[in-house]
């Protein structure tokens, strides 16, 4: 049977880091993978047949890079923005460009400007850039605030089934199907079948919306490796078509707690918590401790006064929201 098989040691265990925002050239790269495999399932093929008949002739030079339907690993990257991405790209050794290169096009003539780009020629990797822009900006720019919107949401059920039930059961929580024994985490019917062992580098989480049948595995030598899974309902997301952040948001926190984690963008103790949810100060107290425990809140003590506030992983969870 096909499987993607991670072995993790204990070490790995405690590197197993979720990716605080969306990528978008690895978002890029997945929607593009998507578009271009010969069966999708019928929610994405309307979508499929869309992208492929509105890309641009300056986004053509990416399928050269995919000769076969593996793109060289340089390609994939988590930076932030478009230019962050674009620079770590760049940024790769000539030597791991020169064998990427290598591998995917094996005994295949390359077309002139790949060549060029082996060379670490400067107008071949403009070229490049120009591309994966050609393409973010019709295939990614009209949903991606929708994209950033299911990646917080996304980062918010893990972050909570991780204080609830622990690392391994977030983990099989996100693949279902997937088990998890004796360290390592099986993902049946993956393709290509592969073993993957993390000894020591940790693993990133990233969530794809576009992507619908499987795991992408960044395995870079020396790096952790990052795991692009699959999330999102089901559907390519479209422009407009996402609920409110705020009502995503609500149906994994519950409106109650998601509004006290918006107040805590300023310092609250638990009676003023408790007067501008309109609780008593019991459930503000369990608000607050749950959202403690969930690694969005802090709660210090001075003397017998115990004051709430939000923490970084709070204000990137609520979207920087502050009191309502």
């Amino acid at each position: 049977m096909r499987a993607l098989r991670i072995h993790f040691t204990g070490e790995d265990f405690a590197r197993v880091r979720f990716a605080p925002r969306a990528a978008p050239l690895q978002e890029l790269h997945a929607a593009l993978t998507t578009a271009v495999a010969p069966r999708t399932g019928p929610l994405f093929a309307p979508w499929r047949g869309r992208v492929l008949r509105s890309l641009p002739a300056a986004a053509g030079p990416l399928a050269d890079l995919v000769p076969v339907g593996r793109p060289p690993s340089f390609l994939d990257v988590l930076g932030d923005t478009l230019a962050d991405g674009f620079g770590l790209i760049r940024a790769t050794g000539p030597g791991l460009v020169r064998s990427e290169l290598e591998r995917v096009y094996g005994a295949v003539p390359a077309p002139r400007w790949i060549r060029g780009l082996h060379a670490g020629d400067e107008t071949a990797w403009r070229t490049v850039r120009h591309a994966q822009l050609a393409a973010y900006e019709t295939v990614l720019a009209p949903v991606w605030s929708v994209v950033q919107d299911l990646h917080r949401e996304e980062f918010t059920r893990y972050a909570l089934a991780v204080a609830e039930h622990g690392v391994a059961a977030a983990l099989i929580g996100l693949a279902p199907g997937s088990r998890l024994h004796g360290g390592v985490w099986e993902w049946p019917g993956a393709a290509p079948a592969r073993d993957v062992r993390l000894d020591g580098r940790g693993l990133v989480l990233l969530p794809t919306f576009h992507h619908p049948s499987g795991p992408l595995l960044q395995d870079a030598p020396g790096r952790p490796a990052v795991l692009t899974y699959p999330a999102g309902p089901g559907l390519p997301p479209a422009a407009g078509g996402a609920a409110v952040p705020a009502e995503a948001l609500a149906a994994v926190l519950g409106r109650t707690r998601l509004e006290a984690l918006c107040l805590l963008a300023e310092p609250h103790t638990t009676t003023s918590l408790a007067r501008a949810l309109r609780v008593s100060n019991a459930t503000a107290s369990s608000h607050a401790a749950a959202l403690r425990s969930a690694g969005m809140a802090r709660t210090t003590r001075t003397g017998r006064s115990v004051t709430h506030e939000r923490t970084a992983l709070g204000t990137l969870v609520a979207g920087g929201g502050g009191p309502r």
